[in-house]
């Protein structure tokens, strides 16, 4: 799958996510987070995403630019993906949305999740909305930066006990897909529980 197919998909997933929880948002009780599957057409490629988490609690926290930003799996909806598309690619990631629908991430790695693993970083999308005087913000993954990296997601422990989802990563982001246009490093570490 091409990088830009990749990321309008990685997009896709986000919007699709992004509905689907608008409508539960935590604000009903969550009793156990059974596997979903969903299927998605993007680009004339159906996808199928078996094994998607939603995390009771724990958080997803995001370094960008000296500010850190936090997304609280009791208020916010944070959720471990698992997607295989149908050319056999398989990709796992987090996505997030935080309750008041103003800022969402998601990040990806290809292969397979599992404890113990440091994979390169597949795509990468973070937004925020702005008021009616602060312009949004919405950055992809760069594919130009200077150290020609995309960035790591390190998996130190996945689906393991009550554990969804523990570890840390970095990456890449712009706000244009252009090679003059100017990149951030963006890390963070999540730590996800099941219940």
């Amino acid at each position: 799958m091409g990088n830009r197919g990749f990321t309008y998909v990685l997009y896709l997933l986000t919007v699709i996510f992004m509905a689907t929880v608008s409508s539960c948002q935590k604000d009903a009780a969550v009793n156990s987070p059974a596997p979903s599957t969903t299927t998605v057409s993007a680009d004339s490629t159906a996808l199928s995403s078996p094994n998607n988490f939603l995390a009771v609690s724990g958080t997803l926290k995001i370094k960008f630019n000296d500010s850190t930003y936090t997304f609280d799996a009791a208020t916010d909806s944070i959720a471990f993906i698992n997607v295989h598309s149908i050319d056999n690619s398989r990709y796992f990631g987090i996505t997030a949305i935080n309750k008041e629908h103003s800022m969402s991430f998601g990040i990806s790695s290809a292969g397979f999740p599992y404890n113990n693993i440091n994979r390169a970083i597949a795509g990468s999308q973070f937004i925020m909305s702005g008021d009616t005087k602060t312009p949004a913000l919405a950055l992809s993954l760069s594919r130009y930066s200077a150290p020609k990296s995309l960035g790591n997601i390190n998996l130190i422990q996945y689906n393991s006990a009550k554990v969804l989802a523990k570890g840390t990563f970095y990456t890449f982001m712009a706000k244009d897909d252009k090679a003059n246009a100017p990149y951030y490093r963006v890390e963070g570490t999540f730590d996800l529980q099941l219940k």
